[in-house]
């Protein structure tokens, strides 16, 4: 039996993870379970899956935490600390999943204790990658991507290597503005940001998937994830989402993932490796779907492409402050502050104004976390006025 803590419990990926190990009982046990403010989600799965601990990380909900557990035998813990301290339990597997730059502590401590580290929080790589990839080869952790791109390309990866890549190719759906001019996403409203026409995500993950900066950060964690060089890293849009991502090897056989857009697939795949699980996801019905379409992203539409890959070559603590820049934008947008088309050029002015020496240590990267989040916040004020 195989223990499991997941950090971002009661999101998309936290939910599918715990529907996959309600199907597998016998082979999985829960630790800890955290969220960040839904006491009433948390403590319903940490008292069903009877887990260890539960952490809810906004402190002030820890009162609400305790009473919601009181008579369980669970655990409750609230604060930043609480996470970091539940990721050094010793599970077995850790579903890293905290959405944003709250996950980099509690998914660094979680590699530093060893074990497996699922990773689904994008962010913490991005921002913090160098960081996070010496610690897993360190601590012996393993490092399995839950994203479905970067999970396809491990999975093409089985018996080839590094060396004998030619090109990486992280497929794209091009949101739902794919053929919209430029002219009409001026007028984007959040309700239609966030209708992505194949994926069920969240509403941060669905607006970046509508700017494609969602792929500049899978950009950033590939180079990361698969140290090739970002000039063998490419980008293709894939409407039909059905091919996950392709390797291709230098004698130019090109190995692609397929399978239905369910973000269950990819979990199923780390959450059982090196052995696989059945799944209740739809079998894949390529007579149904009857064509695959591809075609080059468009760079001028969708600038966010160009802003991470400049990010990526220049290293260092500029992808943390990419990073910073956008989360900024995209809630200013989601709370009506902003338009679309803004949240790249406010991310691209903090990159033009902004700097810092190569991070050290987490602290480092926080830093320059905060630092971006306060010229993003400048910027949008003189837009606003």
């Amino acid at each position: 039996m195989r223990s499991i803590s997941i950090f971002g419990a009661t999101g998309s990926v936290g939910t599918s993870t715990l529907d996959l190990i309600r199907r597998n009982p016998d082979d999985y046990q829960v630790v800890a379970l955290t969220a960040n403010s839904d006491v009433d989600t948390l403590a319903k799965v940490a008292r069903e899956m009877r887990a260890r601990v539960a952490v809810i990380g906004d402190p002030t909900r820890y009162a609400a935490l305790k009473a919601a557990l009181a008579g369980s035998g669970v655990e409750a813990a609230a604060g930043e600390q609480a996470l970091v301290d539940a990721a050094q339990t010793g599970a077995d597997w850790t579903m890293a999943a905290i959405v944003g730059c709250a996950g980099l502590r509690p998914t660094m401590a979680a590699l530093k204790a060893g074990g497996t580290v699922a990773l689904a929080n994008k962010e913490s790589l991005v921002s913090a990658g160098a960081l996070m990839m010496d610690m897993a080869r360190q601590s012996n952790a393993t490092l399995l991507p839950v994203d479905s791109e970067h999970n396809a390309i491990f999975q093409c990866l089985a018996g080839g290597s590094l060396e004998d890549i030619a090109r990486i190719i992280l497929t794209a759906s091009g949101g739902p503005f794919r053929t919209r001019s430029h002219a009409d996403m001026a007028n984007i409203t959040p309700a239609q940001a966030v209708a992505h026409p194949n994926w069920s995500m969240g509403a941060k993950i669905s607006v970046d998937s509508a700017t494609m900066m969602n792929k500049g950060l899978e950009l950033i964690e590939a180079a990361h994830l698969f140290p090739v060089g970002l000039d063998r890293i490419e980008i293709l849009v894939h409407p039909q989402s059905v091919i996950h991502s392709m390797v291709e090897y230098r004698d130019r056989s090109t190995l692609a993932q397929l399978g239905s857009p369910d973000m269950r697939i990819p979990i199923a795949h780390a959450l059982a490796w090196p052995q696989r699980i059945a799944t209740p996801c739809q079998p894949l019905d390529l007579a149904r779907i009857g064509r695959l379409d591809f075609e080059a992203p468009d760079p001028t539409r969708f600038p966010a492409l160009r802003l991470a890959r400049a990010a990526a070559a220049a290293g260092g603590v500029t992808p943390a402050i990419l990073n910073a820049a956008n989360e900024v934008a995209v809630a200013a947008f989601l709370g009506g502050q902003i338009g679309f088309l803004d949240i790249a050029m406010i991310v691209e002015e903090v990159l033009n104004r902004y700097s810092a020496p190569a991070p050290a240590t987490i602290d480092d990267v926080l830093a320059a976390d905060a630092q971006a989040r306060t010229y993003a916040g400048d910027v949008m004020e003189r837009l606003t006025v």
